[in-house]
């Protein structure tokens, strides 16, 4: 099956999947707007966020608002093409398995 070797194994969690979902439809989101949305722990939400940092998928921003930090996340193009590309072969897998 072509489109199996097409499959990004980064995407295999539903986590990142539902990270990436979002993050390519806003242009960025805060930690806790990503927790709160996703439902996600704090641990949780961290470790899935590193390993697509560390694909270059995602960026991430740390400022201030205030005296209070804030971190935010959004997709990078890498990430968004990546992003596009998987769902084009679950489309396909989808396709041609019916």
């Amino acid at each position: 099956m072509e489109w199996l070797e097409k499959f990004n194994k980064v995407f295999e969690s539903k986590i990142r999947l539902g990270l990436m979902s979002v993050l390519v439809v806003n242009d960025s989101l805060s930690f806790n707007e990503l927790k709160d949305l996703l439902q996600l722990t704090d641990g949780n939400l961290a470790s899935h966020l590193k390993a697509l940092e560390e694909t270059k998928y995602i960026e991430v921003q740390k400022q201030f608002n205030g005296r209070k930090p804030l971190t935010t996340y959004k997709s990078t193009e890498v990430g968004h093409k990546a992003f596009t590309e998987h769902l084009q072969v679950l489309e396909n897998m989808i396709r041609d398995n019916l």
